[in-house]
């Protein structure tokens, strides 16, 4: 090997030990196709980005290269997300160029992330969650007693999807006024239902036991939420329920399920509940994640305020 640690491997483009990258994160390193995929995209930007050229020599790729590249993607007003997605392969790139000595600096070492801004969760308003909650029972676009149901508990409770959609009967307490769920790390905790999403769960399995007479539905082990063929609902089935009744057919305001959760959180901290109550509720093992929602709250007080008062700005001058 020559003293420069690089020249001995001889002149190589950037296009070629882009590829040759990409071979060895499937070959090598055992990644998946979507993963190897995903490093394709970004590493094909990055060689046919102006700065850059598939045809350069890897070694006279500097600093300032690639943070122009950073440049013209901001230009691109593309997301932070996908900007520092983009950064992430490069540097993976120039690692592996690193330790095959391809390069004998690695120039991606002082290029830093973008700042991605904080987004508050997304929560609905009173009334928007009412119209929701009300419209299976408009619209019967699916199936109205479970889908009444799902939304009321749900809401009423703050659950994961997830932790719905794997609710047994057996979950259940006598009167269906709460029950036991598994969180994340396999931790259970109770959570409650009020009157509207109790009655709505009564109506869901009477329904229920007369659709499937012949299926063995009401055992005790048997799941809560099923789908239209009597087998188990999935969390990406209610994502479905829920994109018909919040897309054009329904309130035309789309949510995904975990605002239901978001709504909960929001609704039980600016009704006064104590943090530390809303994070049992929710089973976050931090007290942290649940104070977001004290600004989420106060957030919306501010909104609400400047709408309402006289001299909020709300009214032409």
């Amino acid at each position: 090997m020559s003293d420069d640690g690089g020249e001995s491997k001889g002149r190589r483009t950037v296009s070629e030990v882009a590829e040759e990258f990409l071979l060895y994160l499937g070959a090598v390193r055992g990644m998946s196709m979507n993963t190897v995929t995903g490093y394709r995209n970004d590493l094909m930007q990055f060689v046919q980005m102006e700065s850059i050229g598939k045809d350069r020599d890897i070694k006279t790729v500097g600093t300032e290269d690639i943070r122009m590249c950073i440049g013209t993607l901001s230009l691109l007003k593309r997301s932070p997300s996908s900007i520092n997605r983009f950064i992430s392969s490069v540097r993976s790139l120039f690692a592996y160029c690193r330790k095959f000595d391809y390069i004998q600096i690695n120039p991606s070492l002082e290029i830093k992330t973008v700042k991605i801004p904080k987004r508050l969760p997304d929560f609905m308003t009173g009334a928007e969650v009412d119209a929701l909650c009300a419209a299976p029972e408009k619209n019967e676009l699916l199936w109205k007693t479970r889908d009444s149901a799902l939304f009321e508990m749900l809401y009423s409770s703050g659950c994961r999807v997830g932790e719905i959609t794997e609710l047994r009967l057996s979950d259940l307490s006598r009167n269906l006024s709460s029950a036991v769920v598994k969180g994340k790390g396999n931790k259970d905790r109770r959570v409650y239902f009020e009157k509207d999403a109790v009655e709505a769960l009564r109506l869901y399995m009477q329904d229920r036991k007369s659709r499937f007479p012949e299926k063995n539905v009401n055992s005790y082990e048997s799941f809560v939420f099923l789908n239209q063929h009597g087998e188990k609902l999935t969390a990406r089935g209610v994502r479905y329920i829920l994109s018909r009744y919040t897309g054009a057919e329904g309130t035309n305001r789309h949510v995904s399920p975990h605002a239901f959760r978001h709504t909960f959180a929001t609704a039980m901290i600016s009704g006064g509940a104590d943090v530390r109550l809303v994070q049992e509720l929710l089973g976050h093992s931090s007290v942290s994640t649940t104070q977001r929602y004290t600004h989420v709250s106060t957030d919306r007080l501010i909104e609400m305020y400047n709408k309402a008062h006289p001299h909020g700005g709300s009214k032409d001058k």
